[in-house]
This record gives structure tokens, sequence and C-alpha cells, in this order.
């Protein structure tokens, strides 16, 4: 039996790529970079050289089972588990983990977000290659840091202990801080040091260490779905899930377990990664035309224009003049003009377009 699992999470909104993300339809299903592949999808292509098919699971909301199946037919329907509620990272770790334990209690776990981009694959898979064998052979909590190359305020970072490695791993370290998104002075503190590094949200371990992690630091969250142990795969599971969601605490895997947790490391890369969360970043990583704008519309005409970011449905022609560093964003009849320095901004759009204009919007 193959012990390698993989959970993809899929059950955010990715509301700072409104208007082109929606409720409906969010960025985890979206082709943003015109590859011809979904974020999701690129997700699984990336992984399946890792780990079977059959050893997939993606945890999404129950909104989106249509979508998932349609994007990843290679998976079975058991293979899709349904959040009726959303509760951030922790509980649907929580469920995946009970999931995999009534099939393989030898599992090792890579759980991945399912709307990253990675340029590098295939240092990507050398580093979680790595990380399996590790935490294969230690009870370790084991997350992938990326070297930062610029104060990036959109980030969490992860503090190493020692800048020496541990054992015979290289660019493996235990962790002695997790710091949420800093502010750009502290940020470049954090460069200097050479300490910090992002927090890419992977994470690998067995199921035997987030187990014995959760019923240390997060034991409200893993009772509530040891209790589901004889109703997971049956037809009760899910009225046992809606029961159980409903009081379970929002609450991420950072806060729950990992930042209190004493046995996390980072294994420290580098394969060209970005967690592609808003539309600046998506301009960062995006080819740019000698004005430095990156477009995507085949009937987008600019004019004295430069750092934009314009994303346009192919059928709209737009003339722009006089633009600066804006974000231009029109998708199904909605239209987002911007500053790209005041991005941040846009979930409170989205929030007051949901309250004075309606769900229909969102």
């Amino acid at each position: 039996m193959n012990n390698t699992y993989c959970v993809i999470m899929a059950g955010g909104i990715g509301s700072r790529f409104w208007p082109l993300s929606k409720s409906n339809m969010p960025k985890q299903f979206l082709d943003i970079l015109g590859t011809g592949r979904t974020f999701i999808q690129q997700t699984y292509d990336r992984l399946i050289k890792i780990c079977p098919n059959e050893n997939f699971f993606v945890v999404t909301s129950v909104d989106y089972k249509e979508l998932v199946m349609k994007q990843l037919p290679e998976l079975k329907e058991s293979q899709v588990l349904l959040e009726p509620l959303r509760r951030n990272t922790a509980p649907c770790i929580a469920y995946a983990s009970y999931r995999i334990q009534k099939i393989n209690p030898n599992a090792n776990i890579i759980v991945a977000p399912s709307d990253h981009h990675i340029q590098q694959e295939g240092a990507f898979l050398q580093e979680i290659q790595k990380g399996l064998e590790f935490v294969a052979k230690n009870d370790a909590l084991l997350t992938l840091g990326i070297r930062p190359n610029r104060p990036e305020t959109g980030y969490g970072y992860i503090q190493i202990e020692s800048d020496k490695a541990i054992g015979e791993v290289e660019n493996l370290h235990k962790v002695k801080t997790f710091t949420e998104k800093p502010d750009l002075e502290l940020a470049k503190i954090f460069i200097e040091s050479g300490e910090f590094f992002w927090n890419s949200g992977i994470f690998i371990w067995s199921l035997h260490s987030i187990m014995k992690a959760f019923h240390a630091n997060l034991n409200s969250v893993s009772e509530l779905f040891a209790k589901g142990n004889k109703l997971y795969g049956t037809s009760d599971e899910i009225p046992f899930l809606n029961k159980t969601y409903s009081e379970c605490q929002n609450i991420s895997i950072d806060y729950g377990i990992m930042e209190k947790a004493t046995n996390v490391y980072v294994l420290c890369s580098d394969f060209g990664w970005s967690d592609l969360g808003t539309w600046g970043s998506l301009y960062d990583n995006s080819n740019k035309d000698t004005q430095g704008n990156v477009v995507s519309g085949k009937n987008v005409m600019l004019y004295g224009s430069k750092d934009c970011i314009v994303n346009m449905p192919n059928e709209k022609l737009v003339v722009l003049h006089g633009l600066e560093g804006y974000i231009v964003v029109e998708s199904e009849g909605t239209l987002l003009v911007c500053r790209k320095e005041d991005e941040q901004q846009i979930r409170q759009f989205v929030n007051d377009v949901r309250m004075n204009k309606g769900e229909q919007y969102i």
C-alpha cells in the first residue's frame, strides 16, 4: 500500500480577486494565468507525480462539489470532502485526517492550498519528497518555508531557531516563531536578519503526528470529529458534518496547532512560489509589456499608461489613457478600477457591494 496521501484545500472564495473571482466561481477554479489549466488542476497536476490518484482528497465547500468533479474528473465523489460551513484550515485538516485514518493509519500526508503558483515544479517535488522521507521517520510537523526576495507585507513569516540545519537534511530547521503579515518596516528587519522565511501554507506530516498534535493543542476540534469515526463514508456522514461544523470553532491550523506545538520544522526552499492572493501578486508574476503593463483581453488599447494590470473579456473594446499603477478588471458586467497600492481595500469593496447592491454581484 502506498502511504503517501494528498489533501488539497479548495474551500476559499478568493475575494481579493474580485470581480473575476466570485462566490460561484472562486479563483482556484479559474485559469487566471492563461495556461489552459485552472489553479486546482495545476495543483493536482504537480502532486499526481508523487501521490497516487486514489490517495487524493479535496476538501471544499458543498457549493463547489460540481466544480471540483468537473475540473478533476479523475477523482471519485468519495474523494471530494464537502464542508457545510467555512471554518478555516484546522477543521478542514481535521476532517480529512479522520477520513484518511479509516483507510490507512500509516499515512504520510501532504496538505496543499489549491490556488498557489509554483514556477519550478522539479525543485518543488524534490522538496516534497525530502519532506515525506523526514516525517515518515520523525514525529514532526513540517512546513515549507520560502526564501524571501523582498520585504513582502502580504505573507506570514517563519523564524528559524538556528541557521544550522538539523541532522543530514539540507535546509531543514526547527521553527522558533510564526509571525502574521508584518508592516513594511518589520518586513525589512525580517529580511535583513536572514532568520525569516515566507510561510507557504504547505504542510507535510504523518497521520500519527497530526492526530497527536490535534489532541494536544486543539482537542475541542479533535473531539468533535472523533465522534464521526463510525459514520465517515456512510449515509450518516452529511448530517454528522452539518452538526459538527455548526459547533466547531473557526480557526487556522497555524493558530490552532503550528504556533503551539514543539515539534514544528521548516524546510527552507526556493522554487518560485507565490500564493497569487492579490492582483498585485499576479502583476508581479506576469509578463509585462515595454511600459510595465500586464494585459489580458484581445481588444485593450493603452495610451500613456504604465505599470497597470488590465483584465478584460475578449469581446470588450477598452481604451485607457493616462493611467499609472492601476488595476482595471471587468467580469460579467462588473467593473473594478482601483490603484494597485490600495488593493487591500478590495475586500472592503466586496463587503460594501454585498450590503448595498446584493449577493448577485459577489
